[in-house]
């Protein structure tokens, strides 16, 4: 038996998974994001820590015989989070998360000072990553600066709480602007430009690797055996890819989660920042990836469901499982600002085209559509970077709406496959790293691609007219970026 915990924005998920690499079962918790200034996103590390207790606690409660079997635990979490350790080993401040976009002037300042930094760490400088959050606490919170002795990322510091040790994996490390990623290793040079050296970072193992062992009291606590190892896990998304067995260059995926992904694993460092693509280390020795990145997938349809005051599923009912071409509306999806392929922290959502006989599901549709245009906007950049993608896997929370995954075919004009454990992929990854790293299988033999439940095919005409919208819909940003 293995266990997987993911450590995501709105939520820590657990899953048990079984020998024959099935579900057993799963438990979550849900976590609260504060933004206590405009462009801040914060979260408390220690919440993180209680949520991942309290999920494994409500597995081992209800099934403590198969907690009592797991060999190997794996984690999987947020990128970029920047947790800041004095030398107690507790946070000095809340954490800044990924979503963060305060640090747009420091990622200026690094990229002048230092123009080699995307040959090295394959991507520009981007507020949501560590690196340029740091530079930003040293230049507004010098006594906190000061006294770091650590930086872990989200992950890292639940494994450090579990297990008393501070290490970190390849996938995640990659989203620092800290890692020389085709060597895989800390580059001093770019901890030098952020004011930090190597003894500020944990040390690095692969995603599959043992990085720890679960210490005594959580063992104690689950039933479990005392030799329990803690895999070096992964960054959300490659955790994804393990969970969906996309381990073989070529191999992609969309994710419709908090925030959205194209992903494509290769066999080489493939850096494309000119067009903000990022390029990452994968969870396994020897592969790395390309991502485009969108910050507000389903965070979208959350923030129009709040703001409706009703439930997302109610707002999708209405429009069926298809629709047979766009919406009136038009919708940026920039709540959070935007990274692939505008790279821009300040810009903003809108809603164009609104009319007084506009009614709430052409609003629903027209968010549903952004955010599939925006997906297209990733696929072109990723296009360009390295060839066209053929077929998308389909996973996140978003993945569970028909009618999402037929706009997401059409809009792309390739097939988009619903498949099974689809919600709960990183976490399976996680779990599948976890049992690497317990067994030394080979990643081929335990990381299968899932069964695919629903395949969804462009429609000619509809994507004929999402060809034309898409096309109006790309005019929206600069004009309203000169705007606003």
């Amino acid at each position: 038996m293995y266990l997987g915990i993911d450590i995501g924005t709105s939520g820590v998920k657990a899953v048990l998974v079984s020998e024959a690499g099935a579900i057993v079962a799963t438990s979550v918790r849900e976590l609260a994001l504060s933004h206590p200034a405009p462009l801040w996103s914060e979260q408390d590390p220690d919440v993180w820590v209680d949520a991942a207790v309290g999920a494994v606690d409500d597995l081992a409660a209800h099934h403590p015989r198969a907690v009592a079997q797991v060999r190997g635990i794996g984690l999987s979490g947020q990128m970029h989070g920047a947790t800041l350790l004095g030398k107690d080993g507790r946070p000095l401040r809340p954490a800044i998360l990924w979503n963060d976009g305060r640090s747009h002037a420091e990622c200026v300042a690094l990229e002048r000072r230092y123009p080699s930094l995307p040959t090295i760490a394959g991507n520009l400088a981007m507020p949501g990553f560590t690196a340029p959050k740091l530079l930003w606490v040293a230049r507004h919170e010098p006594d906190i600066f000061a006294r770091i002795a650590k930086v872990l990322l989200p992950k890292a510091y639940v494994r450090y709480r579990l297990t008393g040790e501070m290490a970190e994996d390849m996938s995640d490390a990659a989203g620092t602007l800290w890692l020389d990623i085709g060597q895989r290793r800390w580059s001093g040079l770019l901890l030098h430009a952020t004011g930090l050296d190597l003894h500020h970072m944990p040390r690095l193992v692969e995603g599959s690797e043992i990085s720890a062992v679960l210490a005594p009291e959580f063992a104690r606590r689950w039933g479990m055996a005392r030799d329990v190892v803690v895999a070096g896990g992964a960054g959300d998304n490659a955790a994804s890819a393990i969970g969906l067995g996309a381990i073989t260059p070529g191999d992609a995926f969309l994710s419709l989660g908090t925030s959205g992904v194209v992903f494509r694993v290769t066999d080489r460092f493939a850096p494309a920042p000119a067009s903000a693509v990022h390029a990452f280390c994968h969870a396994l020795p020897g592969l790395w990836h390309q991502m485009g990145v969108m910050l507000s997938a389903a965070a979208s349809l959350a923030w129009l469901a709040s703001v409706m005051e009703t439930p997302a599923a109610a707002l999708l009912a209405p429009l069926g499982e298809r629709v047979d071409g766009p919406s009136p509306i038009r919708f940026l999806p920039y709540l959070d600002g935007e990274r692939t392929p505008h790279n821009d922290a300040a810009a903003s959502g809108a809603f164009v085209g609104l009319r007084g006989a506009t009614g709430r599901s052409q609003i629903v549709q027209a968010v549903l559509e952004g955010v599939a245009f925006a997906a297209r906007d990733n696929l072109a950049a990723l296009g360009a970077a390295s060839g066209p993608l053929p077929e998308v896997d389909l996973v996140g929370g978003g993945s569970r709406s028909p009618l999402w995954a037929q706009i997401c075919a059409d809009v792309l004009g390739i097939p988009v496959h619903r498949v099974e454990e689809g919600e709960v992929g990183a976490a399976l990854g996680a779990a599948r790293l976890g049992r690497l790293a317990a067994t030394g299988e080979d990643p081929a033999e335990v990381c299968k691609r899932p069964r695919r439940l629903t395949s969804f095919v462009p429609r000619a005409t509809v994507t004929a007219a999402y060809d034309e919208a898409y096309r109006r819909w790309r005019e929206l940003y600069p004009a309203l970026k000169e705007a606003v």
